[in-house]
């Protein structure tokens, strides 16, 4: 059966002796690669042929590799601005200036990250994160940041002034109502630079505590009930 390449057959086995790749002559004459496999089955290639092939796939390999990082990194870029398009969304719909909202939000934070022991008080590296519990405190209890104090966690080849320095600015709290701890274990590895050490903010007394971790229990009690 004569195939509707035929005419151009001798043309592909032409490239194929010069040492083309099968899909090179695939995309330059637009033959299927498995017409072009049959064709091309006797056709001994030379070792050096064979090397600069190999060395070509080779090479289209690194470049395809890198177009998939590409496209994954585009994809992800994508995932994560849906994300937070999503997330503004639903934050329109939020009452800011609803102070039950804002204590319930502040009651979970606090169930899992804040100090059940003696004071309402929250340890954290991330300053977004004590931003958030100071402005909650201060707007719900009326607490003074003049009454708040701040203790670091630092290890031992971080600098203390700078540190300090760098919480007070984020959290625009008065350097004097900062001391620090350091970890007296001589550090292994040298400390990233923007790593800043735990800062622990501390605000209120118990009675506080109790409230805020009362009501984080008692909310999530109610959700998983309503999912029952």
């Amino acid at each position: 059966m004569v195939t509707r390449w035929f005419d151009i057959k001798d043309k592909a086995l032409d490239l194929r002796q010069k040492g083309k790749s099968i899909r090179f002559v695939e995309k330059k004459l637009g033959i299927p690669r498995s017409t072009l496999s049959g064709w091309f089955k006797n056709i001994i290639l030379t070792d050096t042929q064979l090397k600069i092939l190999e060395a070509q796939h080779q090479k289209g390999m690194i470049k395809g590799r890198k177009k998939a990082v590409l496209w994954h990194n585009k994809q992800k870029e994508l995932r994560i601005k849906l994300a937070h398009e999503e997330a503004i969304e639903t934050l329109n719909q939020i009452d800011f200036n609803n102070n039950n909202i804002l204590e319930v939000a502040l009651a979970m934070l606090y169930l899992g990250e804040g100090s059940k022991d003696n004071s309402t008080s929250m340890g954290n590296t991330n300053p977004l994160i004590l931003k958030f519990f100071i402005s909650s405190m201060t707007k719900i209890f009326k607490i003074h940041k003049n009454n708040i104090t701040c203790e670091l966690h630092l290890r031992s080849d971080q600098n203390i002034d700078e540190i300090i320095k760098y919480w007070s600015k984020e959290l625009t709290i008065q350097r004097e109502k900062f001391s620090a701890v350091k970890d007296k274990r001589i550090v292994k590895s040298k400390t990233y630079p923007n790593y800043h050490g735990v800062c622990v903010v501390r605000c209120a007394g118990m009675a506080v505590l109790r409230r805020i971790v009362h009501l984080g229990e008692e909310f999530s009690k109610m959700v998983i009930n309503t999912m029952d």
